[in-house]
């Protein structure tokens, strides 16, 4: 899990958890996925219930 953490973000999870900024920025970032995901998954939706 440290890895997948270092490679997504470029830094572990220690570092994350010692600095607010960084904290931030992650949550941000996660933020901004959940939405283009859910953009992504209502685009799905619409194309696969086209009469």
């Amino acid at each position: 899990m440290e890895q997948a953490f270092r490679d997504k973000h470029g830094y572990g999870i220690e570092e994350y958890q010692n600095d607010p900024q960084k904290i931030v920025e992650v949550e941000k970032r996660r933020e901004r996925d959940y939405l283009q995901g859910q953009m992504v998954s209502a685009m799905i939706d619409r194309q696969a219930h086209r009469e």
